[in-house]
């Protein structure tokens, strides 16, 4: 199962005698207070200790129930320990979670159906942060998200939208084969930002912390010797309480973020983006 590689296009913004445009620096919001912090269910984040350290990463039933169900099933199985990184690019993506850590493997559960987009309801804890061309741009916890703008539901059928899930820095989707239907066990974590995968494998979760880590990871397709590996992975909930570490987030519907936004977008301007949004996390 290999996840192929696609273009990215990136802009430069240049003043008219082609050199950059300096631009003040809008400060820095406060101090997050209590208010702007949220604790994630524990049982949606995975502690995986890897060769290069620690990452954390919340699974978002939300957006792919089946997927996120899938991981988690694995993981308490303890199929994900030991796994290698097999085929690591960088600027790109870094692949995992085959028993056989060589892309050619899978478990004796059946495929998943492919969880490329889904529906949006009022109900949905999406925090929009730009409306472009009709769409709009948000947040579902920390997993950043494209939607067909709200306004859409008065006309489909189920008073729903779509929405799918964006390949920002972090955010972790399923590797498959040429059939979209056909991802088993096998995941990746995106080191870099990659739109293109859009729509096109499964995206279900984000790492929090430990991103350093995942860019760390030695680079190969394949790695020649895959030295670095996950060596155990559970979910926060399975570990006991004397062990588990703390972890708090900051909230896309608080204060503190609604100011981040304002300062990253009057920073970056046309070039904004939610990739650009950066989320505190505590970890002790």
């Amino acid at each position: 199962m290999m996840l192929k590689r696609a273009l990215a296009y990136g802009l430069v913004l240049t003043g008219l005698a082609g050199s950059a445009v300096a631009a003040p620096q809008p400060s820095k919001p406060s101090k997050p207070t209590e208010a702007d912090w949220r604790v994630p269910a524990p049982e949606t984040v995975m502690v995986i200790e890897t060769s290069r350290g620690r990452v954390l990463v919340e699974l978002v039933p939300a957006v792919a129930p089946g997927h996120v169900a899938r991981l988690q099933e694995l993981t308490r199985a303890g199929i994900y320990d030991g796994r290698t990184f097999f085929r690591v690019i960088d600027r790109f993506m870094a692949q995992t979670g085959d028993p056989k850590d060589t892309g050619d493997g899978g478990t004796d559960k059946p495929n998943l159906k492919a969880e490329f987009t889904f529906r949006r309801d009022a109900a949905t804890p999406f925090t929009p942060v730009a409306a472009p061309a009709g769409l709009e741009v948000g947040l579902i916890g920390t997993f950043p998200v494209v939607s067909q703008n709200w306004s859409w539901h008065e006309v489909t059928s189920d008073g729903k939208v779509a929405a799918w899930g964006t390949y920002c820095p972090g955010v972790v989707g399923m590797a498959r084969d040429e059939d979209n239907n056909s991802a088993n066990s096998q995941f990746f974590l995106m080191r870099q930002p990659y739109p293109s995968l859009d729509k096109r494998y499964t995206a279900f979760g984000r790492v929090i912390s430990g991103l350093s880590a995942i860019r760390a990871i030695k680079t190969g397709e394949p790695v020649p010797v895959p030295q670095d590996r996950m060596d155990r992975v559970r979910l926060l909930s399975d570990i006991p309480e004397s062990e588990r570490p703390k972890v708090r987030v900051i909230d896309p519907k608080g204060p503190w973020f609604t100011a981040e936004v304002r300062r990253v977008r009057a920073l970056k301007g046309a070039d904004f983006s939610v990739c650009d949004l950066d989320l505190p996390v505590e970890v002790r």
